[in-house]
């Protein structure tokens, strides 16, 4: 019996949000609009893993670069709406863990 396919868009959303730091970095910016040492220090991420995961998120619209011009340049990340409805799925998932998975 041949196994039903699975659904493309479904693939693709699990494909980048299973990349490491991708689910991380983007609820820690369900907090609100941080610059990058900010999140670097949240999640102790790499700053070359951070800049390359905030590059790829914002290329597929999820989070928003903003650049001030100020001395010295102030550069601050957000979530887009298309990053916000993110929100339920990774409550749900914190939920889930609270249950769910043990403490090492």
């Amino acid at each position: 019996m041949k196994q039903p396919a699975i659904c493309p868009k479904f693939e693709r959303a699990i494909t980048l949000l299973s990349q490491r730091w991708t689910a991380l970095v983007i609820y820690q910016l369900l907090k609100g609009t941080q610059r990058f040492n900010e999140i670097q220090s949240s999640i102790g991420i790499s700053g070359k893993v951070l800049s390359e995961r905030l590059k790829e998120l914002e290329q597929q619209g999820l989070v928003k670069r903003e650049v001030i011009p100020n001395t010295p340049v102030i550069i601050e990340y957000s979530l887009t709406e298309k990053g916000r409805s993110m929100e339920p799925i990774l409550k749900t998932i914190e939920n889930w863990s609270q249950t769910w998975v043990t403490d090492e």
